[in-house]
């Protein structure tokens, strides 16, 4: 019994709006494991995959782990041990180093960063309003907090790989990012996944990233809430990806059961009653309606990094119906 109801342990919440999306005809995915064995814990070895030539539109959620009200301290260090990068690609960036403030009020703002190199060439465009940067390797959006200003969200225009995270709880002056996710069409460049995007374009009014992808489809997420507890957000494409191609992937890194960003994945299953629940690497796949994957046992990296679910799949574009108020 307590392997069904662990995950769920994440937020009693969860599960009710996850049932609440399911009344208005969720879509069963199909979940691939690509996960690989690695001894380096800054290489993301971890690759889950969501399938499906039907979805148009899905809720991500990054969630504090079901751990975190009892963490007074976190690791955020990197692990180099055992990792070998002099095989990857590096591409030297033809301007200097800098930093672009694209968007700012009182509680949201938007910076983008260039590096010296990255192993991608950044050929995206940013856009914001009439604003545009291009060879950007860095995009981050901050919030005011209660007690100061926290960046909630990055992402890497040039691979699509995306970082979320709740505000950080009480006892904590930040919380740790961990699993990034890829939302659009997933390709394959080398041994990595990645989603090619010609243009980003952020809407400052709906919290809203806009996105052009090179193979003619587009995409948006939108910011739909973020606190202490948990990020959610909005993910709505223009058309299915079809061809055998993943319409989003969560990126990880395993080692061991105490060097990892995630170690355990719970999928709903279509018509079971519970949740089915294992470890991450052995993973076989399944079909699922809702799926969580992340940890229930304190890691020595990224300790507080949250969990990450992908749910409320569905072929209609537009946001269930609100019930009207009671008069």
């Amino acid at each position: 019994m307590l392997a069904l109801v662990r995950p769920l342990a994440i937020s009693a919440a969860l599960l009710l709006t996850a049932l609440a999306a399911r009344a208005a005809g969720d879509v069963a995915v199909e979940v691939r494991n690509e996960s690989e064995q690695v001894a380096c814990a800054e290489k993301d070895n971890v690759t889950i995959k969501a399938i499906s030539p039907e979805v148009r539109r899905f809720r991500i959620e990054a969630a504090h782990p079901a751990y975190i009200a009892g963490l007074l301290r976190d690791n955020w260090d990197a692990d180099w041990t055992d990792c070998d990068m002099s095989g990857d690609p590096v591409h030297k960036a033809p301007v200097p180093p800098q930093r672009i403030t694209f968007y700012e009020s009182i509680e949201y703002w938007l910076v983008g960063y260039t590096f010296e190199s990255f192993w991608r060439p950044a050929e995206t465009t940013f856009r914001v309003g009439d604003r545009v940067e291009k060879g950007l390797h860095l995009v981050q959006l901050w919030k005011l907090g209660k007690t100061g200003s926290y960046e909630v969200l990055v992402v890497y225009p040039q691979d699509g790989y995306w970082r979320v995270r709740p505000l950080p709880p009480q006892q904590l002056s930040a919380a740790a990012y961990g699993s990034s996710f890829l939302f659009g069409p997933v390709e394959q460049d080398g041994a990595r996944p990645v989603v090619n995007i010609r243009e980003i374009a952020f809407d400052p009014k709906t919290l809203s990233f806009n996105l052009a992808f090179k193979d003619g489809s587009s995409g948006t997420l939108k910011l739909d809430s973020v606190d202490e507890n948990r990020m959610v957000l909005d993910a709505v494409l223009d058309k299915p990806v079809t061809g055998g191609k993943a319409f989003a992937a969560l990126r990880s890194m395993y080692v061991t059961e105490f060097n990892n960003d995630v170690a355990r994945i719970a999928i709903r299953e279509p018509g079971a009653k519970g949740w089915r629940e294992e470890a991450l690497m052995p993973f076989t796949g399944g079909k699922a309606t809702d799926v969580w994957m992340g940890r229930t046992t304190h890691s020595r990296h990224n300790t507080s990094s949250p969990d990450m679910v992908f749910r409320a799949f569905s072929k209609d574009p537009n946001p269930p119906a609100k019930p009207e108020a009671k008069k």
